[in-house]
């Protein structure tokens, strides 16, 4: 770790707030306006990847775009609320503070909304980026000179290991410890409560 202290990656959606109560109102919302049936249930099991991803088994490519950008209206509107942070996230984020370090949150979700989030659940950041995932967060990891990144899916653990960084997996989303350590994790936790005591480890 540097003497200045570390510098932290935080994935968001199932790494430090559960976003499914929120996914799964804007999806029913979504499905009463436009009538695509989707599977509300079973996007919300698998976050972490783009909208375009997670919503092509049931809208058409060519209506996307649309649909892409009315469901960001429609999260703001109702999907904010509902969510709160996982158990030790709060403590997580302040950990890093403790130790000099800088808090990066680098998520897949459209910033602003993730944005939205951070303030209403009053969770401590330095730095916040949004819209990446799987390569483009390693890019983000490498600019920023991240030491380490925390986060719930393989894709999390492949972006931190091609950045150089501390790979630390936490199996509060939809990938257990065995499949976040094939991917590449140092570490895996079992939820950020324990967060703060590797960290120290770490930088000792």
């Amino acid at each position: 770790m540097s003497s200045a202290g570390p510098v932290v990656g935080f994935d968001l959606d199932m790494t430090l707030i559960d976003t499914r109560p929120g996914m799964r109102a804007v999806v029913g919302q979504l499905n009463a306006e436009r009538g695509y049936g989707i599977d509300a249930a079973a996007v919300a099991e698998v976050l972490g990847p783009p909208l375009d991803q997670l919503l092509a088994p049931w809208v058409p490519q060519a209506e996307m775009p649309e649909v892409t950008d009315r469901f960001r209206e429609i999260y703001a509107e109702v999907a904010i609320e509902p969510v709160e942070a996982l158990p030790g996230a709060a403590e997580a984020l302040e950990s890093v503070h403790d130790h000099g370090g800088r808090i990066l949150v680098l998520t897949g979700k459209f910033e602003p909304n993730a944005k939205r989030h951070l303030k209403h659940l009053d969770l401590p950041y330095d730095v916040l980026v949004g819209s990446r995932w799987a390569t483009a967060k390693a890019d983000v990891l490498s600019e920023y000179a991240a030491t380490a990144y925390v986060g719930d899916h393989p894709a999390d653990m492949r972006a931190a290991r091609d950045a150089g960084a501390w790979a630390v997996g936490v199996s509060t989303g939809g990938y257990d410890a065995a499949a976040l350590t094939e991917a590449g994790a140092d570490d895996v936790l079992r939820s950020l409560k324990e967060f703060a005591a590797s960290l120290a480890r770490r930088v000792s």
